[in-house]
């Protein structure tokens, strides 16, 4: 067994992380107070060198002599820490100036964090009046600011060198204590556990390893074997049983696995075949046990019925079952057999004066060889799953390529949720118009996500990704929230333009849907009719009630609905009653009956014709071209988006050319 990464390079890591952060912060306290202390100590020497030279100066600048002060000042270049010496008068005049080093110049940062250069200044007194208070001049000597800055360098240069030292001693030191204490005993431990054989397995203690009696290893070791032990009783107890289902009389999947054991063993061609019925599950909670029984009953005696004698029919759960298909070798071969299995399902069964017409979901495993019963009870429940993503009645073979696409759902959930907190989604805006006036009068929300080379669209797929992941909500209502609060910014600044928000129909039927919502309308106080919800019709909605139960109370609070896509759904033809009880107040017509206009123009009519039937204002997209947009006009379309007049714009750009000169 490998690992990709082992734990002392992570636990090093963490160390030196640590370590470094430490050393960051006492490297930054210390370099302040060497740097402070340098700064007193300079200023005490020059003040020194001050008083040396006062009486003399005083006396110079007392009778004007000019030379003879320039030459006083002059003594004072052999100290090497001052820079320049200055002579001012009272009235800040500056009377005589000595420069001894020339000017370096050092980074404004660093002068402006450590307050470089540092000065002091020194009256000058009349001699001949010592009681007069007030000076003659003021002598102000300069540090030499560059030699203070190489002091700063050589600090951090010999702190960071000395800290990082100690922190590789340090790192090393407490890793090699980790690694011996916790690491070693752990890859012992998975080592022994990784080199037993399923027939060990079952029986194997752990030894309880030296030095660990007393801590958590310890405790894990005694846990594991504890569990181990119980595992055993119940394995004895599970053999004592039955291997059959006490309803079917079907062997249960742990008859299945041994024989598959013996299938595998034999290395015959043969096919494995998992049925899962979606009506088994969907009737739970619906049906009394009674008729969930003799649904149960008469499934299975449907199956019976198209299997040759030489096959193996097990129940795996209450709602799924195991075919091993002996004699089956050929992939065909298996489809033949079942397509003939879910004919047989399909038909409707009357259970008690219900109608039910079953569905189920199949998926096929061929074994050729060269896997275990476990690895090809895997594969046909893979498949069966497959089938079932894909829609009711579906069959699936496994592929290979179908467990890569498994595990990439598996990571799919945390990368959209990374996506999110990393802020790589937003949310555009696309520009409704009205036809006749050509002004903006609402606009569209848009998801969009930041790509590789840093652009931003939408991604294909992504939305069904989305769904997949069981994320829908999640980030529907994080586009909800933005849209609220973009909504907010609006009102503030007294702008009063509707957005429409896509759901769909997972996100409506939510059952945090509805309180969600109102809860994000009441925190950013939204007016009544600045926000439309556009349901996607073509995602059927199988529970309309639900959906009515939901939809009402948003539409109370001042939310108004929109039918998404409206005509590419089966529903909106099929049951058209449903739009009676939705509380829907406009239509959208879809963009591929706006494609063909205005010559296919009998879709469009039907629709624009059923909005004024039902009372609803009618929004059409995808307008393209003047053509389209004239013919929409004179059918009575009043409002519509498309790239004639805008394609989706980032929030800053849609507010500089749209609202900025409404707001100006």
């Amino acid at each position: 067994m490998r690992v990709s990464r082992s734990l002392t390079i992570k636990q090093m890591a963490m160390v030196s992380a640590v370590a470094l952060l430490f050393i960051f912060i006492f490297i930054v306290v210390q370099l302040f107070h060497f740097v402070q202390q340098s700064r007193y100590d300079t200023a005490s020497q020059m003040e020194k060198i001050a008083h040396s030279v006062r009486i003399p100066l005083s006396e110079a600048i007392l009778k004007a002599d000019i030379p003879q002060a320039e030459y006083i000042l002059s003594q004072i270049q052999p100290s090497g820490i001052i820079s320049r010496a200055d002579v001012v008068l009272p009235n800040q005049f500056q009377a005589l100036r000595q420069r001894f080093t020339p000017e370096r110049p050092i980074p404004v940062w660093i002068a402006r964090l450590f307050e470089l250069p540092v000065q002091i200044s020194l009256p000058l007194y009349s001699l001949e009046r010592p009681a007069n208070p007030q000076p003659l001049a003021y002598l102000v000597l300069q540090a030499d600011s560059w030699r203070m800055y190489k002091f700063i360098i050589s600090t951090i240069s010999t702190l960071l060198t000395t800290y990082l030292l100690l922190a590789l001693i340090l790192s090393v030191a407490i890793s090699w204590s980790i690694n011996r204490l916790i690491v070693h005993p752990l890859r012992k431990i998975a080592r022994e556990l990784d080199s037993l054989t399923p027939h060990d397995a079952a029986n194997h203690q752990l030894n309880l390893p030296p030095l660990h009696h007393d801590d958590e290893i310890g405790m894990l070791v005694r846990s594991y074997n504890r569990n181990q032990q119980m595992s055993q009783r119940l394995h004895e107890e599970m053999s004592a049983m039955s291997t059959r289902n006490t309803v079917t009389e079907l062997p249960n999947k742990a008859l299945l696995l041994a024989l598959l054991e013996q299938l595998t063993a034999s290395d015959n061609k043969n096919a494995l075949i998992v049925i899962a019925s979606e009506t088994l599950q969907d009737t739970a909670g619906v049906l009394n046990e009674e008729q969930r029984e003799m649904l149960l009953l008469t499934l299975v005696e449907k199956i019976k019925g198209v299997l040759p004698p030489n096959m193996v029919l097990a129940q795996l759960s209450g709602n799924d079952f195991g075919i091993i298909a002996h004699g089956v070798q050929d992939a065909w071969q298996a489809m033949a057999l079942a397509k003939q299995i879910l004919a047989v399902l399909n038909e409707k069964l009357p259970i008690h004066s219900i109608s039910l017409k079953p569905t189920a979901s199949i998926g096929i495993a061929m074994y050729h060889g060269g896997l275990t019963a476990e690895q090809l009870y895997r594969r046909a429940v893979s498949a069966a799953f497959s089938a079932r993503r894909h829609g009711k009645n579906q069959i699936q073979f496994f592929d290979p390529e179908q467990m890569a696409i498994a595990q990439r759902y598996l990571t799919q959930e945390q990368d959209l949720l990374t996506a999110l907190e990393n802020q790589q989604f937003a949310i555009w805006l696309q520009p409704q118009v009205n036809l006749r006036t050509r002004e903006v009068v609402s606009a569209e929300v848009l998801l969009r996500m930041q790509q590789p080379d840093g652009s931003w669209g939408l991604p294909e797929g992504l939305i069904e990704r989305i769904e997949d992941s069981g994320l829908m909500f999640t980030i529907g209502n994080w586009i909800l929230e933005e849209s609220c609060r973009v909504l907010a910014g609006w009102q503030s600044q007294g702008v009063t333009m509707p957005l429409c928000v896509n759901i769909s129909a997972h996100q409506l039927l939510h059952e945090e849907m509805g309180s969600s919502l109102l809860e994000l309308m009441a925190r950013y106080r939204i007016q009544p009719g600045m926000l439309i919800l556009e349901v996607t019709e073509s995602h059927n909605i199988d529970d309309p009630k639900k959906a009515v139960s939901i939809l009402r109370p948003l539409r109370k609070a001042g939310v108004r609905i929109a039918l998404d896509d409206f005509g590419m759904g089966y529903a909106s033809l099929r049951h058209l009653h449903h739009l009676k009880s939705l509380p829907v107040d406009v239509l959208k017509l879809d963009k591929s009956f706006v494609d063909g206009l205005p010559e296919d123009n009998t879709m469009a009519g039907v629709i624009i014709g059923m909005a004024n039937t039902l009372g609803l204002k009618l929004v059409a997209e995808g307008i393209e071209n003047q053509a389209q947009c004239d013919w929409l006009l004179n059918a009575g379309v009043s409002i519509a988006q498309g790239y004639l007049f805008s394609r989706a714009l980032t929030l800053k750009e849609f507010d500089a050319r749209y609202l900025s000169s409404a707001n100006q």
